[in-house]
């Protein structure tokens, strides 16, 4: 059995129609709604088609047909098209993302979350930066009392790590300012991944007659930077689902929440490197995000990954418009984040 244009524009119909209803959709108010040139009864045929092809669903054999996971996955990768963003959305955004930035990476993503969320009507996921995947810009030791060392670390994302550093004697100052200056020299421009062996040992011939200083400075600020990679998860608009009817049912509520509210499976479920990610229901692989549509991108620095962003819902959401709007904030993040445009409409 092919699919051929008359299928896709009932299976279009369909999927429209269910999306803005939440109703499932029967052969009549496809005729009455539809200008298809076809009648109710070959609609239905067509529609007993589409559900043995896999494309649609029956709840009851008296009901109306709803899309599959499969029908809303040819919907997006091929019949949707993809809705303008509004110049009154464009304005929220651009107000928004750029008053509450400052250059503050955390400022501007969370308000990111709570802009997406509000514009959506979901659950909006940001994963901000992880240290691993920014380069250092800085490097500062501290003198805090005779025996303690503060290290200051900040990113090129603007994630700043501070630690401090116990010692067993003390450290005179005009040395930690030579420490600094040696570590920003040999450090800077370089992520987690690409302090190595080498680069360490490098250090450590800079650093000659300074060994107890080096063996109790460069592990703690390996450390410090390894330990980020516990990237924080933001969430905003949580409640948002009760707004869809398909969470009118209490169990299947709970069980949103619950996976809502468990971060290791969010950053599961939001994990990907494409500019934008549509993963819809059994796509997820997670047992608790089978009736769920996750729509996520990822925001950049010149080039290089940084976080991801991104909405959770159910299967029936408005793609064309989540898509525009998920697209233009993630565009606007890596405007503010890489220092361009920032003041242009």
């Amino acid at each position: 059995m092919e699919m051929d244009e008359r299928k896709i524009k009932i299976l279009q119909a369909i999927i429209n129609d269910y999306i803005n209803t939440a109703e499932p959709v029967g052969s009549r108010t496809i005729a009455k709604k539809y200008d298809l040139g076809i009648s109710s009864a070959t609609i239905r045929n067509e529609m007993a088609d589409l559900e043995e092809m896999g494309y649609l669903e029956q709840l009851h054999s008296s009901s109306g047909r709803k899309p599959s996971d499969k029908g809303y996955r040819l919907y997006v990768d091929k019949l949707m098209r993809v809705q303008r963003v509004s110049q009154e959305e464009l304005n929220i955004i651009r107000a928004h993302m750029i008053n509450s930035a400052l250059y503050e990476m955390d400022k501007m993503i969370k308000q990111a979350t709570t802009i997406l969320a509000e514009l959506t009507g979901l659950t909006s996921i940001v994963r901000s930066p992880s240290v691993k995947k920014s380069s250092l810009k800085s490097i500062q030791l501290i003198n805090i009392d005779g025996n303690s060392i503060l290290s200051v670390i900040i990113t090129d994302a603007g994630i700043i790590k501070n630690n401090i550093i116990r010692m067993k004697k003390p450290v005179d100052t005009e040395v930690l300012v030579k420490l600094s200056n040696l570590l920003n020299i040999r450090l800077v421009d370089l992520n987690i991944e690409e302090i190595h062996l080498e680069v360490i040992n490098n250090l450590k011939d800079d650093l000659k007659g300074y060994d107890d200083i080096f063996n109790a400075i460069i592990p703690a600020l390996y450390e410090s930077l390894n330990s980020i990679d516990k990237s924080e998860i933001y969430m905003e608009g949580s409640t948002n689902i009760f707004n869809f009817p398909e969470y009118n049912d209490i169990q299947r509520a709970k069980n949103f929440l619950s996976l809502i509210d468990n971060k290791d499976k969010i950053k599961f479920l939001i994990n990907n490197s494409d500019s934008i990610s549509v993963k819809i229901g059994e796509e997820n692989y997670l047992e608790d995000a089978r009736d769920c549509t996750v729509i996520s991108a990822v925001y950049r620095l010149k080039n290089r990954p940084l976080g991801t962003i991104g909405v959770i819902g159910p299967t029936r959401m408005p793609y064309s418009k989540v898509i525009s709007i998920l697209g233009e904030i993630v565009t606007e993040i890596n405007s503010i984040i890489n220092e361009e445009n920032i003041d242009n409409p």
